[in-house]
């Protein structure tokens, strides 16, 4: 499965967002950041801010910042948001035309595979994957798993 690229730059906007919670963001400036073109970001600001995950502020010294503090931005919530389907093969859309509806088992393999994805998503907050702020220490423990020893006899 591959999320569009609307996706994709949503949640590197929100990213970017969470981290100037201080100050109104502009779209020239976070697409000058990402090196991604303007009109593409402002359809992406426009679903955002539909959705309540962002809140702009229009006219001069305007711009856009988080709506909510991202432990309450869902990121399954965010990719349904943008997502516009998510028929990952024919027999999910409308219009199926294959000649093995009804006589597979593929529709509930990967049906259950995408509920997996989505509630993995769905247990997973726009706060789980800031970067750690410059010069802070990591947070989180890393555990390396050691090998068994075998007992001598």
């Amino acid at each position: 499965m591959r999320l569009t690229h609307m996706t994709d730059y949503a949640m590197r906007l929100l990213i970017y967002l969470a981290q100037r919670p201080e100050r109104l963001c502009t779209i020239a400036e976070v697409a000058g950041n990402y090196a991604i073109s303007e009109a593409h970001l402002m359809k992406i600001t426009h679903q955002l801010g539909l959705a309540g995950w962002i809140a702009t502020t229009r006219g001069k010294g305007g711009g856009m910042r988080l709506a909510r503090e991202p432990r309450g931005i869902v990121l399954g919530a965010v990719v349904r948001t943008m997502e516009p389907d998510f028929f990952i093969v024919e027999c999910f859309s409308t219009g199926n035309s294959c000649q093995l509806t009804g006589n597979c088992k593929l529709t509930g393999v990967m049906d259950g595979a995408l509920r997996s994805f989505m509630q993995y998503l769905d247990d997973r907050t726009l706060a789980d994957i800031l970067p750690e702020p410059p010069g802070s220490v990591a947070t989180h423990v890393i555990r390396i798993k050691r090998p068994v020893q075998a007992r001598a006899a």
